[in-house]
């Protein structure tokens, strides 16, 4: 009789590739840590290039103004305001020779439209104003008024 052993031999273990709890919590960390330093300075570069643009488009509305100015002898009324840029106000037409921005006169990078006074209260032919990222009169930093 043949005797038949009562365990069978354990197989050659076999390597197993994968993480541990430990390693996986390890590198959740190390994102976490990463996104706490670039994700503000990303956040402050978006901040910097809304104010850019901001700037930028005042001084090309300002190019505009002074060919609308040349063209009919004055700057726009506060009523006839920056639109004036883009369709001929009906007192001025026939001096006019615009448009003097090629599309619609856009908002600002914040969504709020440019407010336009003349003339100016601080002594200038006129005040172009965006209220920034706050849209209210006054404010520091990323809610600070950009006028020309």
């Amino acid at each position: 009789m043949t005797s038949v052993p009562l365990s069978r031999p354990l197989p050659a273990r076999t390597s197993i590739w994968g993480f541990t709890l430990l390693e996986l919590l390890v590198v959740i960390l190390i994102i976490g840590l990463l996104t706490g330093i670039v994700a503000p300075r990303f956040l402050s570069q978006i901040a910097r290039s809304e104010t850019t643009t901001a700037r930028a488009q005042i001084d090309a509305f300002d190019k505009a103004l002074q060919a609308f100015r040349i063209d009919v002898g004055r700057f726009p009324t506060e009523s006839e305001g920056l639109r004036a840029l883009v369709t001929a106000p009906a007192s001025v037409a026939a001096r006019w020779h615009g448009p003097y921005l090629k599309d619609e006169v856009p908002s600002d990078p914040w969504g709020t439209p440019y407010q336009y006074r003349a003339p100016s209260t601080r002594g200038k032919d006129y005040d172009l104003i965006s209220y920034g990222r706050d849209r209210a009169a006054g404010g520091t930093g990323d809610g600070a008024d950009i006028s020309n």
